[in-house]
């Protein structure tokens, strides 16, 4: 029976410990300071952690042609994130494709492809309808704040893209947070499309940039320029210390995938246990040390603007469950980090690590959308902070941090910027094995759980969060399933393999998002036909899953001990 299909009630309470038929392999003790240490009170993450990036060129299917022609999917998805966070969600849109498209503000589209012969990135120009486009989900979804790629690859456009910086603005007011310049230029070499370029010639044109976007107007006296958006062909620090770090930037940006199948699949980008070995998450966000600690000094904030699993396009692993609870772990590290956003990637159709597919590129229109499993993880990592802001700590759980062996992993999430003792996250990447994580007395007088679920780690379509699939057009599907224990003496939470649980302590339950985050229903002209005998026929599936979910939930210890 799936773990997912237990949770069938909004609101489970159990305060006995029952009988358990799945064997936990050890019993994990929990401390959770009261206090977060001085250095790490600082580290202070807004409720938006999590934000979205989008390549340029799928744009125009995903967000759509037109304002009053935007797929109501879309809507759905970004108002799932947008309703589980207090601050505007968070949006880039960039990547290569931007990078190498130019701004034609005469353009009457949003977007013109001009070449989708290229191996990692489709040409495309891009027109002042693009910036209505992101505007016209606003309206739709709720506040967003925007940040915006400017192509450095052509420098003869540069001045195209001040324009094109100066309508932002004007269109979006304050919801336009930042202006990326470039897209890993430190890649622009290797790739062919400036040979020679380096360090030395980057400085110099960032500088003439910046001019030309306080020339007409885009940017005024507060820093609005992010950057440098490297990959991993510079060192960063090189660049910071060659004079990026005298030029007024809002934020650092880089972006990094821990693998990459550009020249096709091999052992390690095909390799899942990579992804669900909790040790392997510091070394990836941590490859720019040297240059992280000068940003902190600076006291510039550090965005990973772009990350997903596998670059190029993702392997066969990348729509997994691992990946929901990878993007989880990466987004909880990052912030134990001192990151202060991470943006997961999404592309074109058919990108086995995208976030979500329309059936096609032509049909965006329609209900029926592919939901990615990391889109899941993103879901997981807006219900972790809370307003007032949040200090994450890596519990560091069976030395999982160096422990290539541990299948366990557990955060401490204060909230109101470290003032209280808010949430944990608790990780199980096991295969099956259950593991029991103790909460000692005094900790809280109760708490609430939410759980990722999903049969294992392969799985690519049933995942639930707090007991919730998403379905057709991006919708939620199913009671929000909270387990309510009282944990005064002290209570035990048992995990099972694989999954994450979200432990809310005491009053820090009432932040956790209740309610239905669906902005757009399903309608007529969406194949509501069709989908209502899906729904019947789901309705049906689940009550008698649910029957059988209520005699089998009872094997399933939650409880206080």
């Amino acid at each position: 029976m799936l773990a997912f299909q237990f949770l069938c009630s909004s609101v489970i309470s159990v305060t006995l410990l029952l009988p358990s038929a799945l064997a936990a392999s050890q019993i994990i003790n929990i401390t959770f300071p009261e206090k977060p240490t001085a250095t790490l009170i600082p580290n202070v993450v807004e409720d938006h952690f999590i934000g979205v990036s989008y390549e340029l060129s799928p744009f125009d299917s995903l967000w759509g042609k037109s304002v009053t022609r935007q797929p109501a999917a879309m809507q759905n998805y970004m108002a799932n994130l947008a309703a589980r966070m207090s601050k505007p969600l968070r949006i880039r849109l960039g990547g290569n494709g931007m990078d190498s498209s130019r701004y034609i503000p005469t353009l009457t589209t949003p977007l013109q492809v001009i070449d989708d012969t290229g191996f990692n990135t489709i040409r495309t120009n891009f027109g002042p309808k693009l910036v209505d486009i992101l505007d016209g989900m606003m309206q739709k979804v709720g506040k967003m704040q925007f940040y915006l790629g400017l192509s450095t690859v052509y420098p003869d456009g540069f001045d195209d893209m001040a324009q094109f910086a100066l309508y932002a603005k004007e269109k979006l007011g304050d919801s336009l947070d930042a202006l990326l310049l470039g897209n890993e230029p430190d890649l622009y070499n290797s790739h062919g499309l400036r040979p020679g370029y380096g360090i030395e010639d980057y400085i110099p044109e960032i500088e003439t940039y910046l001019d030309k976007l306080k020339d007409v107007g885009a940017i005024g006296d507060e820093p609005m320029a992010a950057g440098p958006t490297t990959c991993c062909g510079w060192d960063v620090i090189d660049v910071l210390d060659a004079g990026l770090d005298k030029l007024p930037y809002k934020y650092y940006t880089t972006q990094q995938y821990p693998h990459n199948i550009c020249q096709g699949p091999n052992v390690q980008n095909t390799n899942i246990t990579h992804f669900i070995t909790h040790a392997n998450v510091e070394p990836y966000l941590t490859g720019q040390k040297v240059a992280m600690k000068r940003m902190e000094e600076l006291g510039v904030p550090l965005i990973l603007s772009e990350f997903n699993s596998v670059s190029c396009g993702g392997s066969n692993i990348s729509d997994t469950f691992a990946m929901s609870l990878w993007v989880a772990d990466v987004g909880l590290k990052a912030a134990s980090l001192n990151y202060s956003a991470v943006f997961i990637h999404t592309r074109e159709q058919n990108i086995t690590y995208n976030l979500f597919d329309p059936p096609s590129p032509e049909r965006s229109l329609e209900p029926d959308w592919r939901t990615g499993s990391p889109y899941y993880g993103a879901l997981f990592l807006s219900e972790v902070t809370s307003d007032g802001g949040n200090v994450v700590i890596d519990l560091n759980l069976n030395n999982s941090n160096t422990n290539q062996l541990s299948t366990i992993a557990g955060y401490a999430i204060y909230d109101d910027a470290g003032a209280t003792r808010g949430k944990l996250a608790l990780f199980n990447f096991g295969s099956s094995e259950e593991e029991a994580f103790n909460l000692p007395p005094g900790l809280a007088h109760t708490i609430t759980v939410r759980m990722l679920l999903a049969p294992d780690i392969y799985e690519r379509t049933e995942i639930s969060w707090a007991g919730q699939t998403v379905r057709e057009n991006g919708i939620l599907v199913g009671d929000q399933a909270n387990i309510e224990m009282n944990c005064e003496k002290g209570c035990r939470v048992h995990v099972p393999g694989p999954s994450a649980a979200l432990v809310a302590l005491d009053e820090a339950s009432t932040r956790l998002f209740t309610g239905d985050s669906t902005v757009q229903a399903l309608r007529g002209d969406q194949g509501e036909e069709s989908a209502g005998m899906r729904r019947v026929a789901s309705a049906m599936a689940q009550l008698v899953l649910g029957m059988l979910g209520a005699f089998v939930w009872g094997l399933i210890s939650f409880g206080g001990w």
